[in-house]
This record gives C-alpha cells, structure tokens and sequence, in this order.
C-alpha cells in the first residue's frame, strides 16, 4: 500500500528527503531546517517534525510487509531504551548474517510480551528453525508456548532453543546502531513510529530490499 501525501504542500520528493536524511543521520529538526534551505526548500521546523511524524510509521509499515525473506536461524533479545524519562523495552530478532527480522516496542519485559513478539516476526517471517537467545526466562517460557500451540496443530518439529552466548553478541552489537539513532531524538511524541523507520534505514544500509538502488532511492520506492 502507497503512502498517501494528499493534501500536502510539498512535492512527496522534498517531503521524503527530508525524513530520510533526519532518520539516517539523527540530525535536530532546526539543523534539518537548515540542511533543507540550503537546497533551496525553505521549511520550519515545526513543518519538518510533522512529516516526520505523519509519514515515518507509513513507510516503515510498508517496508515491514517488502522485506526479502531470510533464512531460518534467529537471534532474538531485547534492550532498553528511555523515552522521555520512562524505560521502555526494544524486542529485536536478526538473523545469522545481522539482518533484520523484525522488531517491536514494549513497555514492558516479561513472557506476554515476548509471545507478542515472536507471534509479530512469525507473521512475516514465517517459522523459524531455531532462536539464541540468551538465558531470559520470559523469553524461554513464551518459546515454550508457542511450540505447545504449534504441536496442538499438528507441526512435528518444534522450534529449538539455542542459548549460547556467543551467538547471540550479534544482535546485542545490532543494538548499538539503533541506540545511536535514538539517542538525539528523545524529544519526539510518536517514539514507535520513529524507530520503526531507524530501523527500516538501518535494513536498507544492510542491502535487504534494493541493493542495487542507493538508500533514498530504496526509501522512495518503499513509500510508492
């Protein structure tokens, strides 16, 4: 599905270039007012942060549903970041080469959430063959559940749980970008629409939609 950019002021270009270059660069929205004037758009601020906004979720949902497949072996942890004061929890799953599964926010860390997570990635990265994860009790027991669920109907071959500690460095080393990403944007009020789309530059950097194309233009193409 297209993103809509009816009733807006701006060429869809200017608009998308705008959230791109904020997104990958972590730049302020008055250094983005700059970086826009001096290509001869002239923007506020306050214009740039509801593009942001409006357009980030659109895109990064759409990108969600485009991503190429990956293989079979996860590694799944969660890390936490704080928004405003208030800690909140960064599911993440990659696969053996660093590339993104999926990813979701939580405000809290524990089993249901966990099931949650992994029911999402499942849903678009169908089943895996085994998860690392590290030595999480909540994660654990909402494996568990989901291989309880899967033998009820009827699929032989549950999923394996792995927990070795060097396997699973590479998706806590995958953290750090998207912490660097987040940590000059505290200020922004829809936070899970904003890291989805930090999530979704740093998918098209690692070369899982258009290889070929350059990043804006991988974006551009993501959001028609």
């Amino acid at each position: 599905m297209s993103v809509s950019f009816k009733g807006a002021h701006f060429p869809k270009d200017v608009i998308l270039y705008a959230v791109f270059f904020y997104l990958r660069y972590g730049v302020s929205y008055r250094d983005l007012e700059e970086i826009m004037a001096e290509r001869g758009v002239t923007v506020d601020h306050a214009t740039l942060n509801r593009w942001v906004e409006r357009y980030a979720g659109q895109v990064a949902e759409n990108a969600r549903r485009r991503k190429q497949p990956t293989d079979t072996s996860w590694r799944m942890d969660e890390t936490d970041i704080k928004v405003k004061g208030q800690l909140v929890y960064l599911y993440r799953a990659v696969n053996e080469f660093g590339k993104t599964l999926d990813f979701m926010l939580s405000e809290r860390r524990n089993k249901p959430a966990a099931i949650k997570f992994f029911a999402r990635a499942m849903e678009v990265n169908g089943l895996p063959r085994d998860i690392v994860i590290d030595k999480s009790a909540a994660n654990t027991e909402a494996i568990k559940n989901i291989n309880r669920m899967l033998k009820r109907f009827g699929c032989p071959d549950p999923i394996e749980m792995v927990r070795i500690k060097y396997l699973n460095n590479l998706v806590e080393q995958n953290h750090r970008f998207i912490k660097r990403g987040v940590r000059p944007m505290l200020g922004f009020k829809s936070f899970k629409s904003t890291i989805a789309c930090i999530e979704l530059v740093n998918m098209i950097r690692a070369g899982q939609f258009r290889p070929e194309l350059r990043p804006f233009q991988t974006f551009c193409q993501i959001a028609a």
